[in-house]
């Protein structure tokens, strides 16, 4: 992970930080978050805190700054394909990362994600020397398949899935490979 962060016209992309607990309780205890990204929402700022300590904590994971603020508006990060879209079988396959990321409300609509998630490509393919990475977006999640579609990622696959709280979802799975990245750039 880079402690330094990545920028676009809009965001930092920086590591979480044990400050930013208080605004990731306000977006994150947003039951439409939640369930669209597939977690229940967080119930108190501690609750914030071990969510940064645990998978916001994670390599590759970082806050979406939005510049005007100063203030974490979202997350978006990498990590390796294992719960919702199984890797491809590649010949001589190097690293495959799954892409997710959620915005807070308020900021919907506005381009963040793709915006942030360009950037975060480009990390994974030209620094972390991916082969493919992974996407996935549960079905009634309209918006994310918009900006998955935009990113240029490829239908693979639907999976029947759950969310943190036990309900059942269909899971649909998209790719990216190198090689369409590179035809995109």
């Amino acid at each position: 992970m880079s402690t330094k962060g990545m920028e676009t016209v809009r965001l930092l992309l920086r590591p979480w930080q044990d400050g930013d607990a208080p605004v990731l309780y306000r977006w994150a205890s947003d039951r439409e978050i939640g369930s669209r990204a597939g977690w229940p929402p967080h119930t108190s700022e501690a609750d914030s805190l071990a969510v940064i300590h645990g998978p916001l904590g994670k390599p590759e994971t970082y806050a979406m700054v939005w510049k005007q603020t100063g203030e974490p508006v979202g997350s978006i990060g990498l990590f390796t394909p294992e719960d919702y879209c199984p890797p491809l079988d590649l010949p001589g396959a190097g690293v495959q990362m799954e892409l997710g990321y959620w915005v807070a409300r308020p900021y919907w609509g506005r381009g963040l994600a793709p915006e942030a998630a360009w950037v975060l490509l480009r990390h994974a393919f030209e620094t972390l020397g991916c082969a493919a990475v992974h996407c996935s977006h549960f079905d009634f999640n309209d918006p994310s398949r918009r900006v998955i579609e935009k990113l240029g990622f490829s239908y693979r696959l639907t999976r029947e899935t759950t969310d943190a709280t036990g309900a059942p979802h269909a899971t649909l799975c998209y790719v990216l490979t190198r090689e369409n990245w590179e035809q995109r750039r």
